[in-house]
């Protein structure tokens, strides 16, 4: 029991992220996959009819993740597309 304890006073001492700063930044992180993908689909990555696919499902995938976060910071902050881009 004590070994939670102390797991629990060293968790306070954490600085976490906001909700905000969490999803600005796991907004970033898709972003740049998906830029990745379509760089890589330009330039022939795909080696076969099916790892394209796999590609295109995949920046669909990331497309609507970032569309939801962006709509869920609409809701609480004011200038999205500024916080985003920066």
């Amino acid at each position: 029991m004590a070994m939670f304890d102390t797991i629990q006073i060293e968790v306070k001492h954490i600085n976490f992220m906001d909700g905000v700063d969490f999803a600005k930044y796991i907004y970033k992180v898709l972003r740049e996959r998906e830029q990745d993908i379509a760089s890589a689909l330009a330039h022939d990555a795909a080696k076969d009819w099916e790892q394209y696919k796999l590609m295109v499902g995949e920046i669909r995938g990331l497309t609507y993740a970032r569309e939801e976060i962006k709509a869920l910071l609409e809701n609480h902050v004011d200038d999205v597309e500024d916080l985003i881009s920066s």
